[in-house]
C-alpha cells in the first residue's frame, strides 16, 4: 500500500451520510472489508472506515432534517472559507458554510453551477485518505454533470485543473455519450466529467461519485445485492479498468472499480 498525498485541489476524502448509520457499516464491512470505528460523540457519531489499517472513508448517520443516503466527495484546500467564497463567485451556492470539525480540519459543502454537492477540506490533523488503488481504498472520482461547459469551467477556475477531453471508448447511443473529460494537475489525472444527458432522466440532478477499489467486480456487486443492495450498472470493461456500480441497502450508490492491469 504505497502512501498517497492528495494536491491541492484534488480529491482527499470521501463519506457517507446514512439513514441506517449501524446497518451501513455492518454492509460496507462485508461488501469491502472495510472496519468502523466506533462513532465519536464529539463528532455528531461520525465513524471512520478503514480498509487494512489505513483510513479510507467514512460514515455518519443522517439527522432528522437533513439530506440522507449519499455519500459525498472532498478536495484538498489551503483555506476552505476563502475557496468558498471564491467558489461562490464563480457560481457556486454555499450549503454549509466552512466549520472546524474539532481539530481534524476545516470543512465546507457547496454546490457547483450544475447543481452537483461537493465538499472542501483542509486538513489539520486529519489529512485524508493516504492510499488508493489498491482494495478497499478509493480509485477514482467523476462528477455525473448535466451541463458539461459550466461544470469543466467551474472546476477549471476553482482548482487551477485542465481538461483533456476523449471519449469512453464507446460509440454514443441511447443509453450513453462517448463524451468524457478528464481533469488535470500538473498532467496528474485527479478526476472526470460525465455527461449525463442519455444516461439520466432530464431532471436528475448533477452529482459527484467516489469508485472504491475491488479485486473482482462480478463478485463485489454480487455480494453486495447478497445483503440488501441492489445493481446500478452491471461490471463493465472499459479503457479505465472494469467498472460497476450499485446501491447499499438504504440507497445510498457507490462505484467500484479493477484498476487496468499495469495501472
Amino acid at each position: 500500500m504505497p502512501d498517497y498525498s492528495a494536491p491541492m485541489g484534488a480529491p482527499v476524502w470521501l463519506d457517507l451520510t446514512t439513514s441506517d448509520a449501524d446497518r451501513a457499516a455492518g454492509f460496507y464491512a462485508q461488501v469491502f472489508g472495510w472496519t468502523a470505528s466506533d462513532p465519536d460523540p464529539a463528532l455528531g457519531g461520525y465513524r471512520m472506515l478503514s480498509a487494512r489499517g489505513r483510513e479510507v472513508a467514512g460514515l455518519v448517520q443522517a439527522g432528522p432534517d437533513g439530506p440522507a443516503d449519499a455519500w459525498s466527495v472532498y478536495f484538498h484546500v489551503a483555506d476552505a472559507a476563502n475557496v468558498a467564497t471564491r467558489a461562490e463567485s464563480l457560481g457556486a451556492t454555499t450549503l454549509v458554510p466552512a466549520m472546524a470539525v474539532g481539530d481534524l480540519g476545516v470543512m465546507a459543502v457547496l454546490a457547483d453551477p450544475a447543481g452537483a454537492a461537493f465538499a472542501l477540506w483542509q486538513p489539520q490533523k486529519h489529512p485524508g485518505f493516504t492510499v488508493m488503488d489498491s482494495p478497499g481504498a478509493p480509485c477514482w472520482f467523476q462528477t455525473m454533470t448535466m451541463d458539461f461547459a459550466a461544470s469543466t469551467a467551474f472546476y477549471t477556475e476553482l482548482f487551477g485543473w485542465s481538461i483533456t477531453e476523449g471519449g469512453t471508448g464507446g460509440a454514443p447511443d441511447a443509453t450513453g455519450p462517448s463524451r468524457y473529460g478528464l481533469a488535470l494537475l500538473d498532467s496528474v489525472q485527479v478526476g472526470g466529467f460525465m455527461p449525463g444527458q442519455g444516461m439520466l432522466p432530464d431532471d436528475h440532478p448533477s452529482f459527484w461519485e467516489g469508485f472504491i477499489t475491488v479485486d473482482d467486480a462480478p463478485a463485489t456487486i454480487a455480494r453486495a445485492v447478497d445483503l440488501g443492495g441492489s445493481v446500478v450498472m452491471e461490471p463493465e470493461a472499459t479503457p479505465f479498468g472494469v467498472l460497476g456500480a450499485f446501491k447499499d441497502p438504504m440507497g445510498a450508490t457507490i462505484s467500484i472499480c479493477v484498476p487496468p492491469v499495469g495501472a
